[in-house]
This record gives C-alpha cells, structure tokens and sequence, in this order.
C-alpha cells in the first residue's frame, strides 16, 4: 500500500508541476520580390527645341557654300539608362527641299557634315553623312547613367566637291537622330 500512495503522491506531484511551455505561435516568412527593367529615356531637348539653325547657307557674292557655317549645340537633359547602354547618332545630307531633280553641272543640292553625341561615354558617337562607314556612330557604356548628352553638327562640305555652287532653294533640310537603347 506505501508504493501506491508513493506512486499516487509522485503522480500527483507530477500533474500539479506547471506545463512546460510549448509556443502557441507560428510564423512564415514571405518574400518581397520586383524587378527594374533595363530602359533609357532620351530627356528634353534644349536651348532650341531640336532645331540647328544655319541661317543663309552660301556665301552670297560667290554661290559657294560658307565655310563659316556653325551652330551653338543642343543639349539633351535628363536623359538615363537603368543598365549598360548604346548611344547611336544617325545624320542625313541637308538637301534642298523645293528643288529636287538632279542639280545642273557646276550645282550641289546637298550638303554634307559630322553630327556627334557627346557626354554618354568616353568617346562620342560621330557620324559623317559623306562617309559609306560609320563605325563611331554607335557607342557602349557599361554602366546605368543618368547625365546631359550634347549633340554637335560641323564640318559642312558641298556634296560633290567644293567646286559646286548651291541651287538656290528656300528650305533645306537635313536630320540628326540620337537614340539611347538599353543592352540587356
């Protein structure tokens, strides 16, 4: 009889002791997940909004093209990519817009120059209208950029030879186009 009530006791004993503790919560862990696509945004263009004014092409008392010819460079703010990057500048002759058949022997009714991109990397993006090759014209940065790219026209030659005069014509026009494009 002594084991039972020991053997009750030490039940008792045991039962009456507080639960060890056991965790009554739970947790899970959750991912926080996105993405940034690899993108470039060419920004605004100033102070001329785009245009390269070069007023009166020709020298007026010779017919020849001046060799004078400038314009103050554009400025494109605001631009960036979010990854590596291509900067590419593609130009067209300035060609007369009003007179478009074949210019008569001694005329031009084209003129061609350099465009360039500077500021995106090291070297600049240069293209010649002239030129069949223009290797220059595109250039890689390898990293993301944020920063203004100023975009420069020089170096005007009759197209043709310097011999040629210019057909006279109220408008002509020609085009610079820089595009920024993300590598991924």
């Amino acid at each position: 009889m002594k084991a039972l009530i020991f053997a009750g006791t030490a039940l008792a004993a045991v039962l009456a002791q507080p639960a060890q503790a056991q965790s009554a919560s739970d947790s899970q862990d959750f991912s926080v997940i996105g993405n940034v696509p690899a993108l470039c945004v060419g920004g605004a263009v100033t102070p001329a909004g785009g245009i390269f004014d070069l007023g009166v092409l020709v020298d007026t008392a010779t017919g020849f093209l001046r060799t004078d010819l400038s314009a103050p460079a554009q400025l494109i703010q605001g631009s960036f990519c979010s990854s590596r990057s291509t900067i590419a500048v593609v130009a067209t002759p300035i060609l007369a817009q009003g007179f478009t058949g074949t210019a008569p022997a001694g005329f031009s009714r084209s003129i061609d120059y350099v465009a360039s991109a500077n500021g995106w990397t090291a070297s600049p993006a240069v293209f010649a209208t002239a030129s069949a090759s223009n290797a220059a014209a595109s250039q890689t940065r390898e990293t993301p950029f944020s920063g203004p790219i100023s975009v420069g026209i020089a170096g005007f030659a009759t197209t043709g030879g310097s011999a040629l005069r210019m057909v006279a014509d109220t408008s002509y026009l020609g085009t610079v186009t820089v595009t920024l494009t993300p590598d991924n």
